[in-house]
């Protein structure tokens, strides 16, 4: 094993690991690891004597941070397209994950944003610790939420899924359980122990019950304090009537939310919202990817996404100059483009959800 791959692989026991080992780049994914991951999953998918599957991340900041954004800002800048053939190969994966026929068990420790996002919460077994921080940021970068993001945050209850995907907000253990993107509290000095006792683990029932005994209740979270004006306010038709109710509710945090959402790229935000309420009539989480793939293709010519990575990543400025940059000037019809379909460019995970070798 050469530590300096940016994927390390291991068998411990039954249990086969994969460590995403960028620890200075917070273990963002790029292409290369993406391959890696999935041609791993598929090894282990046929190997009799792996009985599950544990992901992980390298160094003490957190499991991943999510894509390598610098890097797509780049290809995007220079009119290139291999990060559309990145994101193919990213949400197949994703799906990968979602339908792994073994335990799939995500240590969610740390920071967990965007592709981390995507290569965890789509497992079996989804552990987060009291260092856990895990959002969707997309719209601060003029993106959209994908790897199946929309997929989990339009199932969250309420529209706690909406106020997620449009503030960007991160969140803790508690209110990632709440959303439905984690299963497990488990404190951090004990993940050690827990990975050596679910080495031997046979079964998946034998890793769940491993896992719950290992597990606490979570401190507590902010959202469930809060339902009553996030379901309100962002039950809303428009993002524009969404921040009016914010700013009128006469609750302080409604307030801070709405001048977050004001910070957001104005494409990004109006697509999101869509994007989000599309995905919950959608169904399977391979239909919402190829959505998602529909709106990151269209996403990546706009200029919001150069200009949001500039400002928040490369510059750090945090003064992104937004094209449109008000609500107002965004129309049905713009966003209507990102959700248009791309012919013989499409993902086609619906249509054929057994083929990601």
């Amino acid at each position: 094993m050469n530590h300096e791959d940016p994927v390390l692989l291991h068998t411990e026991g039954r249990v086969r690991h994969i460590v995403l080992n960028r620890p200075r780049a917070l273990n963002a994914l790029n292409h290369a690891m993406v391959v890696r991951v999935d041609a791993a999953l598929a090894e282990a998918e046929r190997d009799d004597s792996v009985t599950a599957v544990l992901i992980t991340g390298a160094g003490e900041r957190g499991l991943c941070a999510g894509g390598d954004i610098r890097t797509i800002h780049d290809d995007a800048r220079a009119g290139g397209g291999t990060s559309l053939d990145f994101w193919r190969d990213e949400y197949r994966l994703n799906a990968r994950i979602a339908r792994f026929p073994k335990p799939y068990v995500a240590i969610m420790d740390g920071i967990v944003m965007g592709g981390g996002v995507g290569i965890s919460a789509h497992g079996d077994v989804r552990v987060v610790t009291e260092r856990s921080r895990i959002a969707m940021p997309e719209t601060g970068i003029g993106f959209v939420p994908d790897v199946g993001g929309t997929h989990l945050l339009g199932a969250a209850p309420g529209e706690l899924g909406i106020h997620l995907a449009l503030t960007a907000d991160a969140v803790g253990a508690a209110d990632a359980l709440l959303c439905g993107l984690a299963d497990h509290f488990v404190p951090s000095q004990r993940l050690a122990g827990l990975t050596v006792e679910i080495a031997d683990c046979g079964t998946a029932a034998g890793i769940e019950e491993t896992v719950r005994r290992y597990a606490s209740p979570a401190p507590q979270g902010e959202l469930a304090a809060h339902r009553e004006w996030i379901d309100s306010c962002y039950r809303a038709d428009t993002v524009e009537e969404i921040i009016d109710r914010l700013d009128r509710s006469g609750v302080p945090a409604a307030k801070e939310a709405a001048e977050a959402i004001l910070g957001k790229s104005p494409t990004a935000l109006k697509v999101t919202l869509s994007a989000l309420r599309r995905a919950r009539g959608l169904g399977s989480l391979e239909a919402v990817l190829d959505q998602e793939y529909r709106t990151s293709c269209t996403a990546f010519t706009r200029p919001d996404l150069v200009e949001g990575v500039r400002a928040q990543i490369i510059d750090k400025d945090r003064a992104p100059r937004w094209s449109p940059a008000s609500l107002a000037e965004v129309t049905e019809a713009d966003v209507a483009l990102f959700f248009a379909p791309l012919g013989d460019r499409e993902l086609g995970l619906a249509a054929a959800p057994a083929a990601t070798d």
